[in-house]
């Protein structure tokens, strides 16, 4: 989970949401967020669940939140009008009671969407069951609290609410203002053909008829906002519906016309056979043809079917195909491949994640170490001297054991003096060997150290427990890189977000005896961008040969770089996930100030689920870093 306006957001639900939005719209490039209130936006290409379930529990929030998706990708995207909502908006200019207005038609056009949806998918009943008692209680709730504060038509608007959505035909409402109970009789008649409307025009037609009725008593608009508009950015729109606004092509870029003579055009009415045995897409191999029409020129010439989305009936293409590499001549200079080339160097930016297509990767490499880093560096080795000490006894017995022990229970070699297996099992396994060659660790470690500002104060014990780790891997002779990372605030430019990487130990020269005083090297710098980076240093672990991979990230809270708060702990999330779907085991270590929270505690879990540790004090760390290293240790024999 991750903390967004103060409020905790479940990772995994996150995803959820995201994937619903993509399948459920079918627009693939649709994103999802978190906003105030739910709508589509056409032009940033989003649709968003409302913050106002962030307080509700845990199952009213997961209802509230899908339901909000449904509402907008399978409701308001295909069912929802959008000429009349545009009409709805110019009209509502010529009212007094503008907030009112859309407030009232987004939640008027949610219920007619809602049924809408309930019918096409009886699955999605249950949570709109869930919603509707959770916004029950909600407007009930408010609607004292506007009560009190004398606060008219907010309290008419959470009268309406729980006049159409009461299970009952009359409903009371003992505490409620005598005044409001009366605007809301004479709204009723309006309010019921809500029941009866098919489309969005029906709905807003019943709204302005409520607002020419209370225009007439209220002079005060309503002071909050429940529901938004369900489209953002609506007088963009050219197209009736949303999945035709979002699914159109662009117009051909020339607007020429070639008229030509129909006494001399010849049309032939003639169909042909694509198929062929020879062509018959059996192994999957082909290599198709993909084009787009970009120029052309516009003909009255009548063709014998319609193309939906291009500004003509027949125009000339440039044409771009793509294909394997050939044996034959090279055509590499050739414009239209140079093209799609460019295209394909645009997709391979965007491998680091969506969220991180402006970070640059800079590396820094640390410098020959000083007299006065060399004397702390030996001064924090003799402090963790007593936890290397016990952790190389541990591992050194536990080789010296897996090379004495007999292999029991094979195939073949010494006879064992355990013979039943020949009478009770078809495959007896009743030898065993001695003497087995030790066993090495087949593992490499990349250490990957926080180096945001946040880390002030907490960097020199950081680095006490970076030198324990490095001198048993290094007694063990074992692979490992020290890398620290942040990103320079004060060099982020537009499409320029530089990540630096301070490189203390790469593989290749971490037993060196004369660089474990680099480590002091590290120091608090400005942002970060732990997705990002966790990228980085898989690319570079996944290339490795050795059996056991493991990352280490050390940091005391959560991300922070530009453009990245909001959906900087899904991006690192997502970049945990795929780090180990490639067999590298990720650690999340989290360096508090003092108690955890649960907040934390939730925060790194969703991260890294079970494979995190929490250190309360970092004058703590090496007593952490002991049973951990054990651990990953013992995996890797």
């Amino acid at each position: 989970m991750y903390r967004f306006h103060h409020n905790i957001v479940d990772t995994q639900l996150f995803r959820q949401l995201q994937d619903l939005s993509t399948v459920l719209s079918g627009v693939s490039d649709l994103t999802f967020t978190y906003r105030f209130g739910s709508y589509i936006d056409i032009v940033d290409r989003e649709v968003t669940a409302s913050r106002m379930w962030d307080k509700a529990k845990f199952e009213y929030r997961v209802a509230g939140l899908k339901t909000d998706v449904y509402l907008r990708t399978i409701g308001t995207l295909s069912y929802t009008d959008v000429r009349a909502v545009q009409q709805y908006v110019q009209a509502l200019h010529r009212f007094s009671l503008p907030k009112f207005g859309r407030n009232l038609f987004a939640l008027l056009e949610d219920i007619r969407l809602e049924e809408q949806i309930k019918q096409e998918r009886p699955g999605t009943k249950n949570v709109f069951l869930q919603r509707k008692a959770y916004l029950k209680h909600q407007f009930d709730k408010d609607r004292a609290a506007h009560v009190t504060r004398g606060l008219a038509l907010d309290e008419l608007f959470c009268l309406i609410y729980l006049r159409l959505q009461s299970d009952v035909a009359e409903p009371g409402f003992p505490r409620a203002s005598e005044e409001q109970l009366v605007q809301l009789k004479r709204l009723a008649a309006n309010l019921y053909e809500v029941f009866e409307a098919k489309s969005t025009s029906d709905i807003a037609r019943i709204c302005e008829q409520m607002l020419h009725v209370l225009s007439e008593t209220s002079h005060y608009d309503m002071i909050h906002d429940y529901f938004v508009l369900p489209i953002r950015h609506v007088h963009t729109s050219a197209k009736n519906t949303l999945f035709d606004e979002l699914t159109r092509t662009d117009p051909l870029e020339n607007d020429d016309k070639e008229e030509l003579d129909e006494d001399k055009n010849e049309y032939i009415d003639e169909t042909f056979s694509t198929w062929h045995r020879e062509n018959e897409n059996s192994d999957r191999k082909q290599t198709f043809l993909q084009f787009e029409l970009e120029v052309g020129t516009k003909t009255n010439m009548k063709g014998n079917g319609a193309r939906e989305t291009e500004d003509g009936d027949q125009a000339m293409g440039t044409i771009q195909g793509a294909a394997g590499q050939t044996k034959n001549k090279d055509y590499s200079d050739l414009e239209s491949l140079d093209k799609q080339e460019n295209k394909q160097g645009q997709r391979a930016e965007n491998v680091y994640g969506e969220e991180n297509k402006d970070a640059v990767k800079l590396l820094k490499q640390a410098d020959a170490p000083t007299k006065s880093e060399v004397a702390l560096y030996e001064a924090y080795v003799k402090d963790v001297e007593p936890y290397k000490r016990k952790l190389e006894n541990i591992l050194k017995k536990t080789i010296e054991h897996k090379q004495n022990a007999p292999r029991t229970n094979i195939m073949a070699g010494r006879l064992s003096r355990k013979l039943l297996p020949i009478v009770l099992d078809e495959k007896p396994r009743i030898f065993y060997k001695k003497n087995e060659k030790s066993k090495e660790f087949d593992a490499v470690f990349t250490l990957l150290i926080d180096c945001s500002a946040s880390m002030q104060g907490k960097m020199e014990e950081t680095k006490r427990g970076v030198t324990l780790f490095h001198e048993v891997l290094k007694a063990f002779q074992i692979p490992h890189s020290i890398i620290g990372f942040w990103e320079d605030a004060m060099e982020v430019k537009e499409h320029y977000q530089p990540n630096y990487f301070h490189v203390i130990h790469a593989f290749t020269d971490s037993f060196y005896e004369r660089n474990g005083p680099k480590i002091m090297q590290l120091e608090p710098q400005e942002d970060n961008r732990d997705g990002f980076s966790i990228r980085v240093a898989t690319e570079e672990l996944a290339v490795r040969r050795e059996k056991n991979k493991f990352l280490l990230v050390f940091s005391d809270g959560e991300p922070a770089a530009a453009n990245y708060n909001q959906n900087g702990i899904v991006d690192t999330n997502l970049a945990v996930m795929e780090a180990r779907k490639q067999g590298i085991e990720v650690i999340g270590t989290f360096l508090a100030d003092g108690e955890i929270g649960e907040l934390e505690d939730h925060f790194m879990q969703n991260i890294y689920g079970r494979e995190r540790i929490l250190v309360p004090n970092v004058a703590e760390l090496p007593e952490h870093f002991a049973p951990l290293m054990k651990k990953l240790l013992l995996k890797a024999l």
